[in-house]
């Protein structure tokens, strides 16, 4: 038994020390896209290993800084191998954030501002199924396209999904679940399926409604990384001697 126990923990290490390997190797930047021929992947730019669908790459242009998480399918074009010139089709600006699972499917051009925020298994498409003729399946009908636009500054929240044709204004908050078609304004808030709008911001009022929280405040500019987690040490501390928890942050 102890011989059993002591081959499992040595296993389950190399297990990982393998699988943390292979994500290190399978991750894709600009110096090494692996087999994929994007028309460009910004500096500091890296799509986590392993990658979902990836097709139409040469028609895609990811900026600087963003961070692509793993399971993310990224797709140009109906299937692969498909003659689609090379212009740019599916367009990210610097510092987007795509969370693990989401979906980017662009036919019509998807453009995506810089310092967009995606939680979890987004989906976003610019093409969707028609069912125009009652007589025919509707996967068989030919489907409609248009363009869709993420302004800069925006948050998706997880599950959100973004049909053809959506315009979404700068920094707009997509609650998570939403269904989001047609146009969002700027500085506002969406919720439901179909999304509406539920809080916007207004230059004389601020935030209507107003927010029922205070805003945050951030640390100040001048504390360290290493100052930050000390305290966050010894809150953890104070919350375990109070309630019996483990150290950890609630």
């Amino acid at each position: 038994m102890r011989f059993r126990h002591a081959a499992e923990r040595l296993a389950s290490g190399a297990v990982h020390r393998v699988w943390g390997w292979a994500q290190r190797a399978g991750a894709l930047t600009a110096d090494r896209p692996g087999p994929y021929s994007f028309r460009r992947i910004g500096t500091g730019t890296r799509l986590a290993f392993p990658q979902g669908t990836l097709f139409g790459t040469q028609c895609m242009e990811l900026g600087d800084h963003c961070v692509i998480g793993r399971d993310v399918t990224l797709t140009v074009g109906m299937l692969p191998g498909l003659d689609l010139g090379t212009g740019a089709v599916l367009r990210l600006g610097d510092g987007v954030v795509l969370g693990r699972g989401s979906h980017l499917v662009a036919d019509a051009p998807i453009t995506v501002g810089g310092d967009v925020f995606f939680g979890p298994y987004c989906y976003v498409t610019s093409t969707n199924h028609s069912y125009d003729d009652p007589q025919q399946p509707v996967g068989r009908q030919w489907p409609r396209a248009a363009p869709v636009e993420i302004g800069p500054g925006s948050w998706i929240g997880t599950g959100a999904v973004v049909l053809p044709g959506s315009r979404l204004g700068r920094n707009t908050v997509v609650a998570a679940g939403a269904v989001v078609r047609g146009e969002v304004p700027d500085h506002a808030v969406v919720a439901g399926a179909p999304a509406r709008v539920v809080r916007r911001w207004d230059s004389e009022q601020g935030w209507q409604p107003p927010m029922r929280t205070p805003p945050p405040a951030p640390p100040p500019p001048d504390v360290t990384a290493e100052q930050l987690r000390a305290a966050a040490r010894i809150v953890g501390r104070q919350r375990q001697g109070g309630n019996g928890r483990t150290g950890t942050l609630e």
